[in-house]
């Protein structure tokens, strides 16, 4: 009797527990999912091998807050036909062209295939369209719900954005830029069109409870679309210009590493991508692409100098215009020689050899490892894929030549990104800190995450940055064009740079073309910008301080005036 009763309560809490995790199935089928199924309920049985596309947004923020989708699912229709229902294939081409442009031979050709049953016509129909079309009640012509993905900025940071496209396993998936970093939140679990109701009321109920759900959600990245679009319109007027082969710049605060625009030329439309013969230019050549960057690295080598203490900046060398160094000769880049000068000038007027003074008094040893300490090669940890490391092997040969090209930026290769995250250590109290583009995730559970970045690595003093950061002040203020650009009320740190492209197919450098690149951040002694530019072969002029410095400040103003910067001085 007793062996009865403990089989009943058995039973009894096995059902009950069944009902219990039948009940949460039926909640997450009906409540959670309800709308996802409506939509496979609309799509039921049409479409032999479908599924219904889902997507987290990608959303910018401007400077009061307001939220811009840059990345979002947008709802439509696809219009399909049933060859083998066309009755009047010229009826229902002329009906069909009221509301759409379809080739009449393409329509012909689809509607002679009378053993299929299914042909698509046109994608991506607007909700108003495709109801017109499905009111006209042709036999053989259907409508069906559909989803894609849209960018509302079409090119407006379309590199960093990046894009989706057919993996592997042709699922659709990110394959560029934020979409790929972040497809672990923003990807969503395809659900086939044609799957039975009970099948999926009951399918891993297991997995579902044990398991937990995956973590899905949108992400709000620290991207201000009118910054973004300011600086891609700059960049635009200044490759015009100048018809530099590419073009580069990043507006970053240098004390959190948010990134307010980043933008790349030559660049595309993520919404319109047939027209690109080249995949090359998805990819961000910011993160993933190295140069030689030449003079905008004079800063560094100065802290390098100031924080081990060989020299001050009071202190004074013996520019004699050249060395020789292992057999090789470097030169400034007038080739000549200015005599007994102090520190200052080696940043006012770019001088090669007195930044490989520099680097020859700090020594091999320590100057390495000074630029190894400023991640010039390493990742910067930027949530962007593909990025690359630095080249920088020069840097550990042990050579006085390496060490001394190095010093003003010849010889190591680095990433636009990395260049300017070893600049910001200038400019923010000597931090090494970590760009990043995110500054929250809303997942879909409601929980909001947002991105705390450490404050950085000390890599030198705050007192070395302070110094150079004065050095920088005093090169605008009296050098760059003479002075002519300096802004009273306002102090800007800043520094030019030319560098030689090295010639990949017969070695060593061209003798006609550079790299411009350009640094600067403002308020210079309490920075919450710098802007970083560069510009690969420009024609019709030798220096940066010719092509970008225009460019440069024309940004510097418009942040000001539109962040309402306070004076500072």
């Amino acid at each position: 009797m007793n062996s009865n009763v403990s089989r009943v309560r058995i039973l009894l809490a096995f059902l009950f527990l069944w009902a219990f995790i039948l009940s949460l199935k039926l909640y997450s089928v009906q409540i959670v999912n309800g709308e996802n199924y409506a939509k496979q309920a609309d799509k039921q049985y049409v479409k032999p091998i479908s599924s219904v596309f889902e997507r987290g947004s990608i959303f910018f923020e401007t400077k009061n807050g307001t939220r811009i989708s840059a990345a979002l699912i947008r709802e439509g229709y696809s219009l399909i036909m049933n060859p083998k229902l066309i009755k009047n294939p010229d009826f229902a081409y002329e009906a069909l062209s009221q509301y759409v442009k379809i080739d009449r031979d393409i329509f012909m050709q689809k509607a002679l295939k009378l053993n299929d049953q299914y042909e698509e016509l046109k994608k991506h129909l607007d909700e108003k369209t495709g109801i017109s079309i499905g009111e006209l009640d042709i036999p053989g012509i259907n409508v069906i719900k559909e989803n894609w993905r849209v960018y509302p900025g079409g090119s407006l940071a379309s590199h960093t954005i990046g894009l989706v496209g057919y993996d592997k396993t042709d699922k659709i998936a990110g394959r560029y830029g934020l979409e790929r970093y972040y497809e672990n939140i923003l990807g969503r679990t395809e659900k086939s069109a044609n799957i039975n109701f009970f099948a999926e009321l009951f399918a891993n109920i297991s997995g579902d409870i044990f398991k937990g759900p995956r973590k899905e959600g949108n992400i709000v990245a620290t991207i201000e679309p009118v910054v973004q679009d300011e600086l891609e319109k700059t960049l635009k007027k200044t490759q015009d210009m100048w018809n530099s082969d590419s073009i580069g710049g990043i507006i970053m605060n240098p004390k959190t590493g948010e990134i307010y625009a980043m933008a790349n030329r030559p660049t595309f439309d993520i919404n319109n991508l047939n027209d690109e013969k080249d995949p090359h230019v998805f990819s961000n050549q910011l993160v993933e692409g190295v140069h030689e960057m030449g003079s905008i690295i004079k800063p560094l080598t100065m802290a390098v100098g100031i924080d081990s203490k060989v020299i001050t900046p009071e202190s004074t060398y013996d520019d004699t215009g050249f060395l020789l160094l292992n057999g090789k000769r470097i030169a400034n880049w007038d080739g000549k020689d200015r005599g007994i000068i102090p520190m200052q000038e080696i940043l006012n007027q770019s001088l090669n050899i007195g930044a490989a003074n520099i680097a020859l008094k700090v020594g091999s040893d320590d100057f390495t490892r000074y630029f190894l300490s400023f991640g010039l090669g390493e990742l910067t940890g930027i949530d962007q894929p593909n990025e690359v490391r630095g080249k920088v092997n020069n840097l550990k040969t042990g050579r006085e030549i390496e060490q001394a090209t190095a010093s003003y930026g010849q010889g190591i290769a680095l990433s636009p990104i990395a260049t300017a995250r070893a600049l910001s250590i200038v400019a923010n109290g000597g931090l090494l800190i970590q760009p990043h583009i995110v500054k929250r995730i809303e997942y879909a559970d409601d929980v909001i995450e947002d991105i705390n970045i450490d404050s950085g690595i000390r890599v030198i003093q705050k007192e070395t940055s302070e110094e150079v950061t004065k050095m920088l002040v005093e090169v605008v203020d009296k050098a760059l064009r003479k002075g002519a650009v300096k802004m009273t009320h306002y102090s800007i740190a800043a520094k030019t740079g030319t560098a030689q492209i090295a010639d990949p197919v017969n070695g060593g450098y061209y003798g006609d073309r550079y790299l411009h690149s350009f640094f600067g951040y403002f308020p210079a002694y309490s920075p919450k910008y710098i802007i970083f530019l560069y510009h690969v072969y420009p024609k019709g002029a030798g220096y940066a301080s010719e092509t970008l410095t225009d460019p440069f400040m024309e940004l510097t103003k418009f942040l000001i005036n539109y962040y309402e910067v306070p004076p500072d001085r």
